[in-house]
């Protein structure tokens, strides 16, 4: 079994210099990436996308030759790639040829022309290499964990599976099957049957047998998927109503079965699914479907972070030991010129009510405790745009900004508390939320709209912290009668909060100088 070689860390650029254009491309055998991004204030923010379906690995012959359809299409993509990194002036480019490229015949003369149109070197990488950098990307595409986790990746030619406890991968492995290649095999000419599906699996059977004593037996292993063929088997389950935040063997059952209705590939139409995927579909839940049953999990969660995203943060040479959400909300506190004393202001304030609240609403978690603490370090971000309505502008700005480490559900999460602090509550954008999440997302935006609300003369004088007492329809709020009767807007703010919480079906009792 391969180990993963020694980390090499790279000194982190300063977060005072100007900011850098770097770049990924992975040239994988179904589909080309790029990713750019740029630092700044020491954060990467990723400033553009592309991707081109080249299906590469449909053109090399088992000598190892490129067919000319396929290479024309490989090169007119570099050709392309390599006029937006030179408009975007990047700096630093690192990219990676994968399973058909290593392939291929290396005297076809077929890299040379390759790097010339890109205008950057194309280091033709191992399929321990590609797997280490699939779980460099999605570790820093997810929160951080002390647990183990089982990253797959099923690309167009190969098939990468690594185990790794927090950012350090355990165990890689880099099989030869992929969604292109499978479906080739196994489904000539694109005909789909239930005899292709029955062989295609026992094939990945076979390839995983010899490795997947590697990749299983661990307790509480969480299953991670990323790439085109899982990502669009999300895709299409959500679109179908087949799955909802987590993909299941069972989900990949019922989508073959939806697959078997058609005779081909070419007539193949789910919704959820691209004609160029539906091409090569039939290989890679083939593939999926005997990862789930040779491996062993219950369930496989999404990631955006591959390859692409692997080669940026090598490029960056990140501290792997810091929560890539905290360095995030830094990076838009400095970008977006935030009042870090009222940020500092509200939290406190919030996490004084939050501690009183937490058992009773059952808020003693760590989620909470960091949701709250990111949404008052940001809760002022669209200040930066306009005061009028600065919190739709801020809500706008999280939940549709590039935040990396943050899954989208804790992005959407933040959104809504930000938009929610202050005027009359919508409760439209929790409904965003997965159902497990709606009534805590509801309750912290309780306690921030609180915390902003008593911090609202953004005075330096220390508050006098209040009683809060919380109940599964609201909260009492006890403060010094004194404080209050020299605070007269505060009493009327409280006031119009009582309003807004009993429109959605809350009370805030306050006692002190308040008019019941």
């Amino acid at each position: 079994m391969h180990k993963p070689p020694a980390a090499v860390d790279r000194p982190l650029p300063s977060e005072n210099s100007q900011p850098e254009i770097i770049a990924g491309v992975d040239l994988g055998s179904n589909s080309f990436h790029m990713v750019v991004g740029e630092l700044r204030h020491g954060q990467l923010a990723i400033i553009d996308r592309i991707k081109e379906t080249v299906r590469l690995a449909e053109g090399l012959s088992a000598s190892g030759d490129l067919s000319p359809d396929a290479r024309k299409r490989a090169l007119d993509c570099l050709s392309r790639f390599g006029e937006r990194l030179r408009e975007m002036q990047a700096g630093s480019v690192r990219a990676a040829g994968t399973s058909t490229i290593r392939r291929a015949r290396e005297d076809s003369g077929f890299m040379t022309e390759a790097e010339a149109l890109l205008g950057h070197p194309i280091d033709v990488i191992s399929g321990i290499e590609e797997a280490r950098l699939v779980y460099n990307g999605v570790t820093h595409s997810l929160p951080p964990t002390e647990g183990m986790r089982l990253v797959t990746d099923i690309g167009g030619g190969s098939t990468e599976i690594i185990l790794g406890q927090a950012s350090n991968p355990k165990a890689l492995e880099s099989l030869h099957m992929g969604c292109v290649s499978m479906t080739e095999r196994f489904f000539p000419n694109g005909e789909i049957t239930r005899a292709g599906f029955n062989k295609a699996r026992m094939a990945a059977r076979l390839e995983l047998r010899p490795v997947k004593a590697f990749f299983r037996g661990a307790a509480d292993i969480e299953a991670i998927g990323t790439s085109g063929t899982i990502l669009s088997v999300e895709s299409v389950a959500q679109a179908l109503d087949l799955a909802e935040s987590v993909i299941t063997l069972n989900t990949v059952e019922a989508l073959i079965e939806r697959v078997l209705e058609f005779g081909s590939t070419s007539d193949l139409s789910l919704k959820g699914l691209s004609d160029r995927r539906a091409q090569v579909w039939p290989g890679g839940l083939s593939i999926l479907a005997e990862l789930f049953n040779t491996l062993r999990f219950e369930e496989m969660r999404i990631s955006d972070g591959a390859v692409r995203e692997g080669l940026l943060y090598d490029l960056l040479g990140r501290l792997q030991h810091e929560d890539a959400r905290e360095r995030t909300v830094r990076a838009m506190v400095s970008r977006y010129q935030v009042d870090e004393q009222q940020a500092e202001r509200v939290y406190r304030t919030g996490t004084d009510i939050l501690s009183q609240c937490a058992e009773a609403w059952r808020l003693d978690n760590g989620l909470a405790t960091r949701t709250l603490k990111w949404a008052a370090s940001l809760h002022e971000i669209g200040l930066d745009i306009s005061h009028d309505g600065y919190q739709r502008h801020g809500a706008y700005i999280v939940e549709n900004a590039d935040m990396p480490g943050f899954p989208r559900a804790e992005q959407r999460l933040l959104a809504a508390l930000i938009g929610g602090q202050r005027h009359a509550i919508n409760q439209g954008s929790l409904k965003s939320l997965p159902r497990t999440w709606r009534t805590l997302g509801l309750r912290l935006l309780m306690i921030l709209r609180l915390a902003v609300l008593l911090n609202r003369s953004r005075s330096a004088a220390e508050l006098p912290t209040p009683v809060v007492s919380a109940s599964e329809d609201g909260l009492s709020i006890s403060f010094d009668a004194d404080w209050l009767a020299e605070n007269p807007l505060t009493i009327a703010d409280l006031e119009r909060e009582q309003g807004y919480l009993t429109q959605i079906g809350y009370k805030l009792v306050t006692v002190g100088a308040i008019r019941q």
